[in-house]
């Protein structure tokens, strides 16, 4: 049978579409949209060829309207997630000797569905599971899982070219095997595209993985099941389970054959899993690969010579959209005293424009809810906190309302301590702290914002004076993967902004290029020599 050396189709970013009043994209979410939250789904667990209900269940409902059941999810015991691993096992040698291309179609396939066909059922599980506008939704779960899907494919193509120089008389060759034994995906409520990539992105290398997505997320991780099941995904090659996370985690790190550990999620978390793998090590045949993106307290910075109205601006995309709920929302602030009235001026008139918070499914909403109760009483607990202490002002915002929904007003904190507690801790939600400098105290500034926070995420500075973006590039190295001039520090777009921090953000191996899909591979270097030598002596021995 003749092969070839196969060139995948060129990746090319999915256009965003607008969702504007009486478009057919707008009509279709909506009706898709009522169609889910007039519904009752019961979402099985899926291991191997099995859809598992154990009975065990869990209701689902909205953040918007948290009295409204739209489904249940069943739950998994010890036993499941042992089943689980040995389907893994069991379907490895046929998925890991699946030829690339083959491989390489199926998760192409499923980019094409979801372009298509699954467009409208997977932004409108987003925007009911979630609490997303139309416009967060598009752009992750529609968008961002689609360039994940094609960008990874290329990437995977670039990487089996990668090969090593050859001698005379010999070849030199190099195969990237998937890993021996199994991957562990775990998954945060926040985004479907990365609900999504976690699994795919190690599948697509060859591996087996076992997937354990958020419980405020499972909605819509039934969409991105469904879709690869109709790309033709083989059965026991991701293997979906739910339920009490210390359970299913203490099963799979206990596993000889568990190989790495890709993980978004809390900082702690992630510290409690690194610290159970290095418990385990003896344990395992291989030493794992261990692959995460944790927390946050990103950061703006403007220089007096930004535009008020742009720092404005980058502060309510940046702070409030999706409820400040992104692992690089901008969640400090620092700006010069001489332009600061002006621009939290610009800040409060925006907010005053937008509606109060609401369902994600009246679409005049730029605002809508957090993603569950303890993050509502989190949130509330530090706004209540900011009313009563005397080095900090609310100046916008500061309601909540938790009666029909996760309701938190997008809130401003200005506040006189560089230090303050809001300038520092990961909150997670539709609030920002403004700290106020003195323009002569530009470089000192830099100094602050360097050394404020454990996280090295995202960070933006905005300026017209390029010596002072200079510096600020410079000075801030360490303490953003994702640094961003004259713009928000959101927004990363696969295959042209891989994203991923390092220090307490994670391990920054860049979700959306070629470094991250190397971690999901064991390469092999083969040396074949075409006239093998008879003779021990080299010509130095006469």
């Amino acid at each position: 049978m003749g092969k070839g050396f196969f060139q995948v189709p060129t990746a090319i970013n999915e256009p965003i579409k607008s969702y504007a009043p009486d478009t057919p994209e707008r009509d279709a979410v909506l009706k898709q949209y009522k169609t889910y939250f007039n519904g009752q789904i019961d979402i099985p667990m899926y291991i191997g060829p099995n859809e598992v209900r154990t009975g065990n269940t869990k209701p689902m409902s909205p953040p918007h309207d948290h009295k409204h059941i739209v489904g249940n999810y069943h739950l998994a015991n010890k036993a499941h997630i042992t089943t689980a691993i040995k389907n893994c096992l069991e379907s490895r040698e046929a998925w890991a000797n699946l030829a690339w291309e083959q491989r390489a179609a199926i998760f192409l396939k499923a980019a094409d569905l979801i372009a298509g066909p699954y467009r409208a059922k997977i932004n409108a599980a987003t925007m009911i599971a979630q609490s997303k506008t139309i416009h967060q939704a598009e752009i992750d779960a529609a968008c961002e899982l689609i360039d994940f899907l094609r960008f990874n494919v290329e990437y995977m193509s670039q990487i089996y070219e990668e090969q090593p120089d050859s001698a005379e008389g010999i070849w030199n060759r190099v195969e990237y095997r998937p890993l021996e034994g199994f991957v562990y995906a775990i998954t945060p409520f926040n985004f479907t595209a990365i609900a999504g990539n976690l699994p795919a992105s190690a599948a697509m290398m060859g591996n087996v993985v076992v997937w354990k997505p958020s419980d405020s997320q499972i909605f819509s991780a039934k969409v991105i099941v469904d879709v690869f099941k109709e790309a033709g995904l083989p059965d026991g090659v991701i293997n979906v389970v739910y339920g009490d996370p210390v359970m299913i985690t203490e099963t799979i790190l206990s596993s000889p054959d568990f190989s790495g550990i890709h993980f978004t999620g809390s900082t702690h978390v992630f510290k409690e899993l690194w610290k159970q793998i290095g418990n385990n090590i003896n344990t395992y045949k291989t030493y794992p690969r261990i692959v995460g993106e944790t927390g946050g307290k990103d950061f703006i910075i403007a220089h007096s010579t930004a535009v008020p109205k742009q720092v404005a601006t980058a502060i309510i995309r940046g702070a409030f959209e999706f409820q400040g709920q992104k692992c690089s929302a901008a969640s400090r602030v620092y700006l010069p005293k001489s332009t600061s009235k002006e621009i939290l001026d610009f800040v409060k008139a925006d907010l005053e424009s937008m509606n109060k918070p609401g369902s994600p499914e009246d679409m005049s909403n730029f605002i809508t809810a957090v993603i569950h109760e303890g993050s509502f009483d989190k949130l509330a607990k530090y706004i209540d906190q900011a009313k009563s202490d005397t080095n900090a002002e609310i100046v916008a915002g500061g309601g909540y309302d938790k009666s029909k929904g996760y309701f938190i007003e997008p809130t401003v904190i200005v506040t006189t301590d560089p230090k303050y507690t809001t300038m520092e801790t990961e909150l997670f939600g539709p609030v920002v702290t403004v700290y106020v400098y003195e323009d002569t105290k530009w470089s000192e500034t830099l100094d602050l914002v360097d050394s404020t926070s454990e996280y090295a995420l995202t960070g933006a500075v905005l300026s017209q004076n390029r010596y002072a973006i200079d510096e600020a590039t410079k000075k801030l190295q360490n303490c953003a993967g994702n640094f961003y001039i004259n713009d928000k520090p959101t927004g990363a777009v696969v295959g042209q902004q891989p994203f991923g921090g390092a220090r307490a953000s994670g391990t920054n191996d860049k979700a959306g290029s070629a470094q991250n899909l190397l971690r999901w591979v064991s390469p092999r270097l083969i040396k074949e020599t075409f006239v093998t030598p008879t003779d021990y002596r080299y010509p130095f021995l006469g």
